[in-house]
């Protein structure tokens, strides 16, 4: 038997509609799609690590940013690999952005914990997970998520993505009157031309029918930025209040963007280095910081496991994923092996959903991230080869696309659409999937019972909402700072 056989024997191409070639296809289309986090994780967690509190490795900054991206993709690699070949799902995973900001700004930097020590909250935060999985009650939790809220999240992650993208590409930026704005200075900035014309190529390959039309539409942008770069073409130097967050500055990045040095290829000062944040630990701070990793990263992965499984027309027809143990499960241990590695929580990411609009059905798609980012051990920065404009057009117009499952929703009944509707609102503006799904599980039993259709409020759903406003209270009330 051959090797692609087994691939399709093991992985169930022919009950899932796919073959080895589209499912390769989406994985290099996930993993360009997701890879700036080999550069944006070490450039967010190495100041907090190197001038926060905890234990000094004694490496330059340098070096340290080059532990954290060595780290980076290793726990991307061990996650992923769980997800491809137990859970069997085409959903890559990374250190989380946002969850890594509140570890190295919140945690380390503002709070003052030692690194390590929010390091063991990591470890402890995936341990509980791996345990809740296991008993089934995370399954339990995002099956009492109220069916609009299901039906509401593709689009709200889509609205989600496209703002990620639109930064990325240069075209909108953050203002302060009006909060978001087009570029001002849209006509000057190569960077932001180029991304259109690309964005623009996406859509025509794809509206064409041409498999990989999204990897092809990154690849080519990428090839237009170094054309420009090498006719003398520069990015336009943005303001430093311009606004802008993931989006690099320049045409063609090269794959000297970090340094390179044996003591950055050692990473034993951060792998178990979690133990000893164990040592004199305040319990209620550490409780209340393993809470927070623990809330933000269980409804992110919930809203993006059900979000991208309706692009793949995962759902069944109440709207849950089955066998939603598995990824769960795959999620858990990622976070508690990227903890024991160095690195803030490991999560499900929302790039997944350009590989499977490339067609990606099956694990196999998820094994190609996972090789990809072991092979990018060898050449550190390699994703900087993509830059992230030119990555994230796939963003854009995977945004489009996921557009479409709002038709699932019943809009004409105020009580499904209130839910539906901030869900979907709520994501984007607040930069958070997390704080999406809250939206809509807080209003549900709400607007259901100012209807007087109780009956179809569950106990849960209550508990859930009551869930939702601690967490809000913990998280925005003080009570982190006051309890140090």
């Amino acid at each position: 038997m051959g090797l692609q056989q087994r691939f399709a024997e093991y992985f169930d191409f022919d009950e899932l509609g796919t073959d080895l070639r589209t499912e390769v296809v989406a994985g290099i289309t996930t993993f360009l799609t997701m890879s700036y986090i080999v550069i944006v994780n070490p450039s967010i967690l190495a100041p907090a690590i190197a001038n926060g509190p905890g234990p000094d490795i004694a490496r330059s900054v340098p070096e340290i940013t080059q532990m954290l991206a060595v780290v980076t993709l290793l726990s991307a690699a061990v996650a992923t690999f769980v997800m491809a070949l137990y859970a069997k799902r085409p959903f890559g995973q990374a250190p989380g952005l946002g969850l890594n900001a509140f570890f190295a700004f919140t945690v380390v930097l503002g709070l003052g914990i030692p690194w390590n020590t929010a390091l063991a909250a990591v470890v402890v935060e995936g341990i509980v997970f791996i345990a809740l999985t296991a008993a089934g009650a995370r399954e339990y939790v995002i099956k009492l998520f109220p069916e609009p809220v299901k039906f509401a999240v593709g689009g709200g992650i889509g609205l989600f993505l496209a703002i990620i993208g639109l930064e990325a590409m240069r075209v909108v930026a953050s203002d302060p009157a009006t909060y978001i704005q087009f570029s001002p200075v849209f006509a000057q900035d190569p960077v932001a031309i180029l991304s259109v014309v690309g964005l623009f190529l996406t859509f025509a390959l794809y509206a064409r029918g041409v498999p990989g039309s999204i990897v092809i539409g990154i690849l080519g942008t990428s090839l237009l930025g170094w054309v420009a770069s090498a006719a003398g073409f520069v990015a336009y130097s943005l303001p430093d209040d311009a606004g802008y967050t993931l989006a690099d500055a320049s045409l063609a990045p090269a794959l000297g963007n970090l340094t390179y040095s044996a003591a950055g290829y050692d990473i034993t000062p951060l792998v178990g280095a979690f133990i000893g944040g164990f040592a004199n630990v305040d319990a209620l701070a550490f409780a209340l910081i393993v809470f927070t990793f623990f809330f933000v990263d269980f409804f992110d992965t919930a809203g993006t496991l059900v979000g991208v499984s309706q692009v793949a027309g995962f759902l069944d027809e109440n709207g849950d994923l089955p066998d939603i143990d598995k990824p769960l499960m795959a999620d858990a241990i990622g976070t508690t092996a990227g903890g024991i590695l160095g690195t803030s929580t490991v999560t499900t990411y929302i790039e997944s959903a350009a590989g499977v609009e490339e067609g990606g059905r099956s694990g196999m798609t998820a094994l190609v991230v996972a090789v990809l980012f072991v092979l990018s051990l060898a050449v550190v920065p390699l994703a900087a080869a993509v830059p992230i404009w030119a990555s994230h057009i796939a963003l854009v117009a995977i945004a489009v696309l996921m557009l479409r499952n709002l038709v699932d929703i019943d809009w004409a009944d105020y009580t499904n659409a209130v839910p539906a509707g901030l869900t979907i609102l709520v994501m984007p503006f607040t930069y958070s999937i997390a704080y999406g799904i809250a939206a809509g599980i807080v209003s549900y039993p709400i607007v259901k019972a100012a209807a007087g259709e109780r009956d179809d409020v569950r106990l849960g759903h209550w508990a859930l909402a009551g869930a939702f406003v601690l967490y809000f209270f913990v998280r925005t009330g003080g009570v982190l700072g006051g309890a140090l």
